[in-house]
């Protein structure tokens, strides 16, 4: 610790470290007196805790039914509420007013809360199936301080015996019946009041789904009975009939009844605005198209978006009993195409009631679509964030959501961009990039045999097109990439979705080197080879899994998985014609294509703890081989580590690979064919837009092949672990809504370059604030 505090004695380049070191102490004082603010007759929740003697609970289950929680905490001190005491209550002026409304107030101790968490608590046990369980709050005060514990026995559970079904409609009975095997409440399994909540819901579902449109969870019930002794209970399954208030206000009972669709009517250009303020003649301003078995009703000469477009996209079909999973899809499909802003879905009873030879009742639907703007411009103003470093970028925008009446989407951006770089990257501190890119997505797949209207609703298909063209003027090189893509994405469920791009074709030139440069990337073959005029024809596929969900926070995995060939078909095509090879490889226009496999796979998990505090662990392995008509990868598909979102305590592209130790050079510019890298970040927020951050990085890259050139870049099972870099290190986030700023200062404590047997920084010499320290800064999070 010396060691490091050395490097932060007083003068004038680090007075702000200072401050923000008082700042710190401050706060430390505040919050190590917590009861400042705690009058003589109250006492401050010091402490809360949970004992159980059964391991089958979670305690995280129990902790939202306790009423009353201490201050939250952040690396076991009192932030916020120290915030809150750095205040004088008395005051009202800046900074005291601001401070209480960032910091936490004290939590004082109420017994009588105490009393209604253990009546929560032992009411939760018993939904659980712990008829019998006790909770005791003993809690004792000491220095206005008061611990509280919660003492459950929970003893033995009461579990499930039978299940017996009376189901008074008949006209149900033979679904419910057959649907039985599906029940998620099964025998032997503890009584819980969430299963049976959940079977509710199920059966709701499945019993709408089956047409029965006027069906709902109230007409479901348990009756329990836990009389029976030995902790079991008999549960009877109980449907009722439909009620309807009959004559005089009277309730009767008759079986429900099946709803099936007889007309769909779609406002495809509906003005919901136009509607409210005077609707009769809204409406009778309207004309009514029959096409396909569906009525359009638009005051529009030519629909907006193509009839065919929203019947495909459509799941509720005339003829076809009622489903609330058909209003559901329909509902999602129609807004996944970004041509409508709102969709509304409803059914009516057909006045008056209206039965078919079945005797079930038609049922009328109503589609209200709004179309959004199909035009836009617009110029963004944004932050830049190319590998760590910091920039600006213009870009003019042009947006058209409904290019063909298809809800086909084009955007064009024509962008430039700078972003500056360290004195200590380069003499030349800057990069620049200029370029277009436009992008059209077809909501469709253009595929043979994939068309069919069935494939469509099942996976929400897209097309994309997209072709680019930038201008990268570099510190010491210069160069040009033009691009086009040809691919497909769908999803397949929820949180999983898929894209693969069967054709991707790039051409990169680099019409101008630095000689120094050139003169330091030729001492190694694979280099030299890298930073070659390049061809780049394949392919690649994408799978991602995100359990994210943007309304609730909880814990969350994300997972994707990226897999790439290129040059391929094109060498197999010079093999059979025999071609001969110039240089050792094929090329066309007299220039050379890559031919390699490529993977990698990005695997996180955020735990959420507290309101305030998650955990985010992450670990990132990708290969890249080149072989056939290339002697090494080309550098825009390398590997690089280091930088705001790699290993933080190294400059970007500075680390690695491997052991190997760079002759000095003013750029740093490290690449290689694979990484290895793992990241953990315990986030927490402070007060205001201010949130804080610690983290731990590992990782390293190195070369496939053997570069002789580069002793100890390349990859070996038996020593790659040897040569993992460490590092650590403290950040902070400033979230302003609409963006993430990030800087974050890493400490280096493993070196692989260090020749020593021990690579730990502190085992073999002093830290260096020059060469141990890293200040980066980012947009957005990390991972």
């Amino acid at each position: 610790m010396l060691q490091i505090l050395k490097y932060f004695t007083p003068n004038k380049n680090n007075r702000s470290l200072l401050i923000t070191g008082s700042l710190i102490i401050m706060l430390l004082a505040a919050a190590c007196n917590p009861t400042k603010y705690i009058i003589e007759e109250e006492s401050l929740l010091d402490k809360s805790e949970i004992k159980i003697d059964n391991n089958d609970i979670r305690k995280s289950d129990l902790l939202p039914y306790i009423k009353q929680s201490p201050n939250k905490k952040i690396f076991g001190a009192r932030f916020h509420l120290g915030l809150y005491n750095l205040s004088n209550i008395e005051k009202e002026a800046w900074p005291h007013g601001w401070l209480r409304r960032i910091g936490e107030e004290p939590v004082v101790f109420d017994p009588f809360t105490a009393s209604k968490s253990t009546e929560q608590l032992e009411n939760f046990l018993f939904s659980k199936g712990y008829f019998n369980a006790t909770v005791d709050a003993d809690y004792f005060i000491r220095k206005k301080r008061a611990n509280i514990t919660y003492d459950i026995h929970a003893r033995e559970p009461y579990r499930v015996r039978n299940i017996t079904y009376s189901v008074e409609d008949t006209t149900l009975r033979k679904f419910i019946y057959m649907d039985s095997v599906s029940c998620i409440i099964e025998r032997g399994e503890i009584y819980d009041v969430d299963r049976l909540q959940a079977e509710r819901l199920r059966v709701e579902r499945l019993i709408k789904d089956l047409g029965f449109y006027g069906f709902s969870r109230d007409n479901i019930n348990f009756r329990v009975d836990s009389t029976l002794g030995d902790r079991t209970v008999d549960i009877e399954y109980l449907v009722k009939l439909a009620e309807h208030i009959g004559p005089n206000n009277r309730i009767t009972e008759s079986h429900h009844k099946r709803y099936r669709i007889k007309d769909v009517y779609i406002y495809p250009d509906f003005d919901p605005r136009a509607a409210l303020d005077d609707r009769q003649g809204y409406l009778l301003s309207q004309d009514t198209t029959y096409y396909d078995g569906v009525y359009f009703i638009s005051n529009l000469a030519v629909p907006s978006v193509k009839y065919d477009v929203i019947i495909q996209s459509l799941y509720i079909k005339r003829g076809e009993l009622f489903q609330v999973t058909n209003t559901e899809q329909s509902q999602g499909h129609l807004g996944s195409l970004q041509a409508f802003g709102r969709v509304n879905i409803r059914y009516y009873e057909t006045d008056p009631l209206i039965t078919n030879e079945r005797g079930e009742i038609m049922l009328n639907c109503v589609v209200q679509i709004t179309p959004v703007v199909k035009q836009a411009f617009r110029i963004e103003l944004e932050g830049t964030n190319s590998a760590g470093n910091l920039g600006g970028a213009v870009n003019l925008v042009y947006q058209h959501k409904n290019l063909f009446r298809g809800a086909e989407q084009l955007n064009m951006k024509i962008k430039g961009s700078y972003e500056a770089l360290e004195e200590k990257i380069s003499g030349s501190r800057s990069t620049q990039e200029y370029g277009f890119e436009t992008s059209l997505t077809l909501p469709r797949f253009l595929f043979p045999f994939l068309e069919s209207e069935k494939f469509i609703k099942k996976y929400n298909p897209k097309t994309t097109i997209q072709t680019a063209y930038n201008y990268q003027k570099m510190p010491v090189y210069t160069r040009t990439v033009a691009n086009a893509t040809f691919g497909y994405k769908w999803k397949s469920g929820n949180f999983e979705s898929h894209s693969i791009n069967p054709l991707q074709l790039n051409v990169v030139s680099l019409p101008y080197i630095d000689p120094e440069f050139e003169m330091d990337i030729d001492t190694s073959s694979y280099l030299a080879y890298s930073y070659k005029d390049i061809m780049i024809v394949g392919g690649n596929y994408t799978y991602i899994y995100n359990s994210q969900n943007i309304n609730k926070a909880r814990s969350y995995w994300y997972f994707k998985f990226n897999g790439e060939l290129a040059g391929n078909l094109m060498a197999a095509a010079f093999d059979l014609a025999k071609s001969e090879k110039v240089d050792g490889s094929y090329s066309i226009f007299n220039q050379s294509f890559a031919q390699y496999v490529r993977g990698d796979i990005d695997i996180r998990y955020n735990r959420t703890l507290n309101d305030v505090s998650s955990i985010v662990y992450r670990a990132f392995a990708g290969i890249g081989i080149p072989y056939g008509n290339s002697e090494g990868m080309p550098f825009e598909k390398q590997y690089f580590s280091g930088g705001a979102n790699g290993i933080r305590a190294w400059q970007v592209r500075s680390l690695g690979p491997g052991s190997y130790i760079p002759s000095s050079s003013s750029f740093y510019n490290s690449t290689a064919d694979i990484k290895i890298e793992l990241n953990a970040e315990y986030r927490f927020k402070l007060f205001w837009i201010l949130e804080g951050a610690m983290f731990l990085d590992a990782g390293n890259i190195w070369t496939y092949n053997i570069d002789e050139d580069r002793p100890g870049a390349n990859f070996e099972f038996d020593r790659f672990y040897k040569e993992f870099a460490v590092g650590t290190g403290l950040g902070f986030r400033f979230d302003l809504n609409f963006i993430i700023l990030r800087t974050d200062l890493g400490m280096k404590l493993r070196d692989p370059q260090i020749p020593e047997a021990s690579k730990w920084i502190m085992s073999n010499r002093d830290l260096s604030w020059r060469d141990d320290f890293n200040l980066s800064f980012g947009i957005g999070y990390p991972f």
